[in-house]
């Protein structure tokens, strides 16, 4: 007889997790051993679900990433045994976690579904109790014999999208994460709407899943904006351990093209810190070289972060620091997809 699919909850902390004490307004942290006498309706799914939490619960503005590989080795721990896993994660840094562990779990061959909510699970206009379901719903979900995703997603009202490719852009409504350069992979509606083309497949059916725990955090973020002190700037370059620069530039890549601010970033990079070239915009991506004023980036060996995230930038350069990628391969290896987080 064939065994049921198992799903592995695993709850971090967040507002999905808190239930409203209607006697005196407070919220108090939810008790997922109960979670089918609370929400009856996981029994239509027919899976076999548990859960395991965090000792202490936390609030996801203190996410690090220490709980990166608490939430790593639950997998770790688990993989063998079930069939897919539920991440219940604050919404705040919901991307960069889900982007620190699509580069963290080599060779993932089962789902990773992050999800979360704007409102408790016990609130009237709750979302947490669809996003919950339908997170759930797509950890089972099989193809052929086998998991329809195979990847790390991030599930908010009623899409799923690649969790590495994902942002935060809203603190009120329900939708509140968007993907701008690349397209959900499913769609929840009467149905749920696979978009097959978009899945991200592991090649080498034969990988085993391998873990990456060392993660550096040696990384900054410099958002460049018009009026930008040269003081400021190499104040920031000069950091003692910085090691990679994730530099928000205007539009496709472009910066100003002043002396004093081209000279500091060669200077840098030239002592061997990683200059990572990401757009401030929501949509669209860097084009080194495009126009004049980031030509200059490019000639002084700025890296490309052409469509990437600022979560996915940073968190890969933590896992490419970790892996102790040599100075040389690191702008090749960080203008590579790795995880589908870029083009």
């Amino acid at each position: 007889m064939e065994r049921s699919t198992k799903i592995l909850l695993i709850y971090t902390g967040g507002t999905i997790g808190m239930v409203k004490d209607y006697e005196t307004g407070a919220l108090t942290a939810f008790n997922f051993d109960t979670l089918l006498s609370n929400i009856p309706e996981l029994v239509q799914l027919d899976c076999e679900i548990e859960s395991v939490s965090f000792n202490v619960p936390i609030d996801s503005s203190n996410m690090n990433p220490g709980y990166w590989v608490k939430i790593a080795d639950f997998i770790g721990d688990n993989y063998e045994t079930h069939d897919g896993f539920v991440v219940l994660h604050g919404s705040d840094t919901m991307s960069y976690s889900a982007s620190a562990l699509s580069f963290m779990l080599e060779g993932l061959r089962k789902p990773v579904i992050f999800t979360g909510s704007q409102l408790p699970i016990g609130d009237l206009r709750t979302d947490a109790k669809e996003n919950l379901i339908t997170a759930i719903q797509l950890a089972a979900l099989r193809e052929m014999e086998e998991p329809a995703i195979q990847e790390v997603g991030l599930y908010f009202e009623y899409k799923l999208y690649r969790g590495n490719r994902t942002t935060k852009v809203n603190a009120e409504h329900f939708e509140a994460f968007n993907s701008p350069n690349y397209p959900e992979l499913v769609n929840s509606g009467v149905h749920l709407n696979i978009n097959l083309p978009y899945l991200r497949k592991v090649k080498n059916t034969k990988r085993t899943l391998k873990i990456h725990k060392n993660l550096d955090r040696n990384v900054g973020i410099l958002k460049i904006f018009p009026g930008i002190d040269k003081t400021f700037v190499e104040s920031i370059l000069k950091i003692d351990g910085l090691k990679a620069l994730v530099l928000e530039t205007f539009g496709a890549g472009n910066a100003t093209t002043e002396n004093w601010f081209v000279e500091a970033l060669s200077n840098a990079i030239n002592k061997g810190l990683h200059v990572i070239n990401v757009t401030q915009c929501i949509g669209g991506g860097v084009v080194m070289g495009h126009y004049e004023t980031s030509k200059e980036l490019q000639r002084i060996g700025v890296i490309n972060g052409k469509e990437i995230t600022t979560e996915a930038a940073i968190t890969k350069a933590m896992y490419l620091l970790g892996q102790q990628v040599g100075h040389m391969a690191f702008k090749t290896i960080f203008e590579t997809s790795l995880r589908g987080e870029m083009s």
